[in-house]
């Protein structure tokens, strides 16, 4: 059986909102973008474990992690992924980076969360999981996983047996000596040549990435160049480097010389980009509008601030009086709202396979537009329970035609210090009721 490949590094949340620019914003010239998909996939050192354990049975990731919601859904991808996170603590928040791109062309990228690393003792687990690697990944981001003295120790003397393989950063910690291969792009080399920066590293050889145009090679031996093949006329080159570092790694793992291993890992980050990029190894997010609440850094920023989160959710399939003024009364309860619509999939579950009317997606975008509704997250079970123990909100909030015996996410609010509060209910509106009035006068216009 193979020994396990282990990444260490930073690790972020990638979020892609792709959708079309077809016109200019009213309050600046700028583009509006209509938002058609969400993605997320773990970024950093979680994409290069993402992308080892495509191929690789055994895939380990040490890095920092933070408790919350934005780490708790990095956790859940790489779980669905097969990488075993072995955990460091982390001071800050996780670190999110939301592209917002408009026919495959990047518009914008928001930024947000302060997360680094701590230098507490690294636990038994993480010095179980380097003792263990047939190869090492270094997926630096500059975040402070590469800086802490325990790792650079053991890393040091694995280099003696172990193939490591560092992907450095500018504002990252350096290599260390004795490294079978470094691999910065252009950028990050600064004009450097591969072999003075072998030098400068002490590393056994240094390849630096050079996009389409494949990668130059530096050993004891000299330089050579090694040019990439079948170069996609366009595509998103986000994750290339990651690709190129993971499949060197695994190349050099397997016994290749590391002129084999670069060729091979120029020909992986090519067809990476060719195949999408990124993007194709991403999964849809739950989430129907990344809203204010996003845009101010999120759940665990509010809290900081010493905000009040209140949550409420429901099918809200066609959007009426009775809705808009749980919605704005609910609002009124905290500093942000948070509403969970279910999926197209739980609609169905729960109300018969003539339902939804209107798709999850669209639903969302209504509630988004409401200036009392700061997030919609859609989710697929029939209960909330799932989002609400991630959410952990000060208030959950229902109509009046339930009983909190009819919650069953009740408890899970409660558990964590949350109230629940069932608010009166418009008199004479459902979805239902007017779902079914407009059947029957359609009906009725269509008779002769």
């Amino acid at each position: 059986m193979p020994r396990p490949i282990v990444v260490i590094g930073d690790t972020m949340l990638d979020i892609d909102i792709e959708g079309s620019a077809s016109r200019l914003s009213p309050e600046a010239p700028v583009p509006v973008v209509d938002t058609d998909r969400i993605w997320h996939r773990p970024g950093g050192a979680g994409l290069a474990a993402v992308l080892a354990a495509r191929t690789h049975s055994d895939v380990a990731l040490v890095t920092a992690v933070a408790d919350d919601t934005d780490g708790h859904t990095l956790a859940e991808l790489l779980h669905e992924a097969g990488v075993d996170v072995v955990a460091l603590a982390m001071n800050g928040s996780t670190l999110c980076k939301t592209r917002i791109r408009a026919r495959g062309q990047s518009m914008l990228r928001l930024d947000h969360g302060d997360g680094s690393a701590t230098a507490d003792a690294l636990n038994q687990s993480a010095l179980d999981a380097l003792d263990a690697a047939g190869a090492v990944c270094v997926a630096d981001y500059g975040h402070g996983v590469t800086a802490h003295p325990q790792i650079r120790a053991r890393l040091t003397r694995l280099c003696a047996d172990v193939p490591v393989v560092w992907d450095p950063h500018p504002r990252g910690a350096p290599p260390i000596p004795g490294c079978w291969l470094v691999t910065p792009n252009q950028d990050e080399a600064r004009e450097a040549s591969a072999a003075s920066l072998r030098r400068d590293w002490g590393a056994r050889a240094v390849s630096v990435t050079m996009g389409s145009r494949g990668a130059l090679l530096a050993t004891e031996d000299g330089s050579v160049h090694i040019p990439a093949q079948g170069v996609p006329a366009e595509g998103d080159p986000c994750g290339a480097g990651d690709r190129f570092a993971v499949a060197a790694t695994q190349a050099l793992a397997d016994g290749a010389d590391v002129g084999s291993a670069v060729a091979t890992a120029v020909g992986a980050a090519t067809d990476f980009v060719a195949a999408g990029g990124a993007v194709a190894v991403s999964r849809p997010a739950p989430i129907g509008a990344r809203g204010r609440l996003a845009a101010s850094g999120g759940v665990e920023a509010l809290r900081r601030r010493g905000g009040r989160l209140v949550a409420t959710g429901g099918c809200f399939d066609l959007l009426h009086t009775g809705h808009v003024r749980l919605l704005h009364q609910a609002r009124q309860l905290g500093d942000a709202l948070v509403v969970l619509v279910n999926s197209d999939d739980s609609v169905r579950a729960l109300k018969g396979p003539r339902r939804p009317v209107m798709p999850a997606q669209d639903r969302a975008r209504v509630l988004s537009a409401l200036e009392c509704v700061d997030e919609v997250i859609i989710f697929d079970e029939g209960s909330p329970a799932a989002v609400l123990d991630r959410l952990r909100p000060d208030v959950w909030v229902k109509g009046g035609d339930y009983t909190e015996a009819d919650l069953p996410e009740a408890e899970v609010v409660r558990r964590h210090g949350g109230e629940v509060v069932l608010l009166p209910t418009v008199a004479g509106y459902s979805s239902t009721k007017l779902i079914a009035a407009a059947v029957m006068t359609g009906a009725r216009r269509s008779q002769p």
